[in-house]
C-alpha cells in the first residue's frame, strides 16, 4: 500500500498507449550484454531484446568486449555496441556502464532501460542527454557477503539515489518491491522474470556427463557464498545412493573460494562449469529435482527457469524464494545442510509425489512467469515513458 500523500507508480497495464510513440528506439544498458554467457541480466536482456525487435522496435545493448565475440555487430535482430573496461572486480561493471552512458548522447533513443541498482549514479547522464530512463533493481546487493565496507556502502548508496534518480523503478519481486516502499517511502513498477521453456532431448551434454534423463540432481548458479554452493555440496555427502548432483556454475574473483568446496568433494557431485544455450536447457529437461540454494536477491532466473521446465523444487526458504516457488516446492534451510539432506532423500524415496510436484511447477509458471507477458509490461513501460 503507498503512504497517504505520495503518488503510485503508474500501473502499465491501465495506461492509454493510443498516442504512444510507435516503433520505439530502445538502448538495454548495465548488463555484460548478449548473447547471454554470464548470468541473470545477460538472459533478461536477451530475452527482452528480440521479443522487443519481433514487436518491431529497434533494440541496442551496450555489451563488455571480453564477453562478446569479436566482430559480432546484431544478436536475433538487436544492435549490439561493444565497448572496453576494465577487468577488475570492483571497476567491470562502472566503467563500462559509464562508457555506455556517454555513448548514449550519440545516438538517437527514445527511452532506456539500466540494469544493476550500483548503476544508479549514471542515470543523471542519461537523462542529461534527455534520455527518459527506467533502472531495473535486483535483490537487496548490500547484503552479498562478497562486498566488503566499501560495496556495501556504494550498494547502500545506491539503494537511495535509485529512489530518485530514475524516471522509473523496476523491481522483479514484491519482496523487493515491499523493501523500497517501507524502507525509502519509493514505488516501483513490479516486473517479474520470464520462462518460455524449450525442451531439449537428452544429447551431447548428458552424454558427456555420463548422464540419464530424471537420473541426476542439477544445481545452477554462480560459486558465491550467498548463493551456498558449499553448503550444497556438504548436504550431499550423507544422501545415500549413486545419483548424481550436477553442480553448474562458476565465479570470475572466487578462485579461493571455488576450490574449497571442490577439493574434495563427493565424487558423486560433478562440477562441468558454466554452461549455457542447449546445453542448459537440455540439463534443465531432464534433471529428477532442482535445488535453489540462494539468500540474497530478488526473482532468482534461474528458479523460474527450473519451475518452467516442470522440475521438482529444492528451495532455500527465503521470501523472495518462497514468493517465486510457492507451496508445491520443498523447502530447506541453507545455514543447516542436514535439512536439504532430507529433502535429497525424500525426492529418491517417493518418486510418484515427485511426479506430481513437477506437474504443479510447470503450470505455476505458465500462470504466473511468461517472457511474453513480461515483454507486454516492458513495453508499455517504455512507450509510457517515452511518451514524456
Amino acid at each position: 500500500m503507498v503512504p497517504p500523500g505520495r503518488p503510485a507508480a503508474p500501473d502499465c497495464e491501465t495506461l492509454d498507449l493510443t498516442n504512444f510513440p510507435r516503433p520505439l528506439r530502445i538502448a538495454l544498458l548495465g548488463s555484460r550484454g548478449i548473447p547471454a554467457a554470464y548470468g541473470g541480466y545477460e538472459t533478461f536482456y536477451e530475452e527482452l531484446s528480440w521479443r522487443l525487435v519481433e514487436r518491431g522496435h529497434e533494440v541496442t545493448v551496450y555489451c563488455r568486449s571480453q564477453y562478446t565475440p569479436k566482430k559480432l555487430k546484431e544478436h536475433r535482430g538487436a544492435r549490439l555496441v561493444v565497448l572496453p573496461t576494465l577487468r577488475t572486480k570492483h571497476l567491470d561493471t562502472p566503467v563500462h556502464t559509464l562508457l555506455s552512458s556517454l555513448d548514449t548522447w550519440r545516438r538517437r533513443f527514445d527511452v532506456a532501460l539500466l540494469v544493476n541498482g550500483a548503476n544508479a549514479v549514471f542515470v543523471p547522464l542519461l537523462r542529461l542527454g534527455r534520455l527518459p530512463t527506467a533502472l531495473h533493481v535486483d535483490g537487496i546487493e548490500k547484503q552479498r557477503s562478497k562486498w566488503g565496507a566499501l560495496g556495501r556502502f556504494v550498494y547502500s548508496t545506491s539503494e537511495r539515489l535509485a529512489c530518485r534518480l530514475p524516471n522509473r523503478l523496476v523491481t522483479d519481486a514484491e519482496v523487493i518491491e515491499a523493501h523500497y516502499l517501507e524502507l525509502y517511502d519509493a514505488a516501483s513498477v513490479m516486473i517479474p522474470y520470464g520462462v518460455d521453456p524449450v525442451h531439449e532431448p537428452a544429447g551431447e551434454v548428458l552424454g558427456r556427463l555420463g548422464l540419464s534423463s530424471r537420473g541426476y540432481f542439477l544445481y545452477v548458479s554462480r560459486f558465491e557464498r550467498e548463493n551456498n554452493p558449499h553448503r550444497v555440496a556438504e548436504a550431499y555427502r550423507s544422501v545415500p545412493g549413486d545419483v548424481p548432483l550436477v553442480m553448474v556454475g562458476d565465479a570470475p574473483y572466487a578462485d579461493a573460494f571455488i576450490e574449497s568446496f571442490r577439493s574434495g568433494a563427493d565424487e558423486r557431485i560433478l562440477f562441468p562449469g558454466a554452461i549455457y544455450g542447449a546445453g542448459y536447457r537440455e540439463l534443465q529437461s531432464h534433471a529428477l529435482a532442482y535445488v535453489q540454494a540462494t539468500e540474497v536477491g530478488g526473482t532468482h532466473p534461474a528458479l523460474v527457469e527450473a519451475m518452467g521446465f516442470g522440475n521438482c523444487l529444492l528451495v532455500n526458504g527465503t521470501p523472495e524464494n518462497s514468493e517465486v516457488a510457492g507451496p508445491e516446492a520443498l523447502y530447506f534451510d541453507a545455514h543447516e545442510p542436514e535439512t536439504l539432506a532430507r529433502q535429497f532423500r525424500w525426492v529418491l524415496e517417493h518418486p510418484a509425489e515427485v511426479e506430481q510436484r513437477r506437474r504443479a511447477m510447470a503450470e505455476r509458471a505458465r500462470a504466473e512467469y511468461s517472457w511474453e507477458a513480461v515483454t507486454d509490461r516492458y513495453e508499455t513501460l517504455f512507450s509510457e515513458l517515452a511518451a514524456r
